[in-house]
């Protein structure tokens, strides 16, 4: 689950705008590394258990929502209660919007798997730590030229793994605007969460932004007609095994490491589901790996190295 911190909120420290965070110990960085690759391992399950489950899409970014929110409420609302309340109304107002982008994220990415090839949406959706970087440029920061050329180097890494065959059909090619919006979208979020995290913890920020992810996709499902229930035992639990790998080991520990590391470089790590899940998928479902994944992996891997080089060097 979110690794809870401390009662008291921690002390205010400015987040790096890319890369790892500047002045952050190296005893902190090597903790936060050490969580962002369980974090990655969580999310890489996200993929075979989706694609195991016998429930709408939709309805599992739901529940994996409201599962977490169930799990963290006890927590937020007792143990961290004044963590809430010394949020500011800042931070909650950019919680909220980073969970309304989250839910896009969903909204976005998991239609258009059936609007398109899964390796041309997979593959548009891994431009996510392309548009961090550029929207860090947008806002004035500056980031270096390895962290140009590592996000490149990972992008394409992610590339040569799920390919990309842009079709000329009308559907196919909303389903690519859709998947390339998801990886916008992921961005955003991540790039929320670093701002939230300057000032409020990981247990107040997640309890926020998951419920209101929460609240945004129920809507999607009651509009869309995603069945929400009438699934077998053995669905529910691939559900709870998603919440608690994907959701509160997965995405809560990459908003806890994205204070310290900086959008950049977790933006960057995340891209490290894509082989990731390919792995699981061959180790778990049978499925035998794609001969690209290799290859992939290392590429991705060194562009990462070069995004976290360039902070070392800052």
């Amino acid at each position: 689950m979110s690794i809870p911190e401390s009662t008291a909120v921690e002390p205010r420290r400015a987040a790096p705008s890319a890369g790892a965070g500047a002045g952050v110990p190296d005893s902190g960085r090597g903790l936060d590394l050490t969580l962002l690759a369980v974090a990655v391992s969580g999310v890489s399950l996200s993929a075979p258990l989706i694609a195991s489950t016998a429930a709408p899409a939709l309805a599992i970014a739901f529940w994996r929502n409201a599962m977490a929110v169930g799990v963290l409420s006890p927590v937020a609302l007792w143990r961290h209660r004044g963590e809430l309340r010394r949020m500011g109304r800042r931070a909650l107002g950019l919680s909220v919007l980073a969970g309304l982008v989250l839910a896009l994220h969903f909204g976005l990415w998991l239609p258009s798997l059936n609007m398109t090839s899964v390796a041309t949406s997979t593959a548009l959706c891994t431009t996510t730590p392309i548009w961090t970087t550029l929207i860090l440029r947008a806002r004035g920061h500056h980031p270096p030229r390895l962290v140009w050329a590592g996000t490149a180097l990972a992008v394409v890494g992610a590339v040569i793994l799920t390919g990309i065959d842009l079709s000329t059909d009308t559907r196919a090619l909303v389903g690519d605007s859709m998947a390339l919006g998801a990886g916008l979208a992921a961005a955003v979020y991540m790039l929320l969460g670093a701002e939230v995290r300057r000032t409020a913890t990981t247990t107040a920020y997640t309890f926020v932004c998951y419920a209101t992810t929460a609240a945004a996709l129920l809507c999607a499902c009651l509009v869309s007609g995603s069945a929400l229930a009438g699934y077998d035992g053995r669905t529910w639990l691939k559900i709870a095994a998603l919440t608690v790998a994907a959701q509160l080991l997965g995405h809560s520990l990459l908003n806890r490491v994205v204070r310290g590391l900086g959008p950049s470089t977790t933006s960057t790590a995340i891209l490290l589901e894509t082989p990731g899940a390919a792995l699981i998928a061959g180790l778990w479902l049978g499925q035998t790996p794609p001969a690209a994944a290799y290859p992939a992996l290392a590429v991705i891997l060194g562009g990462l190295a070069l995004v976290i080089l360039s902070d070392r060097r800052r």
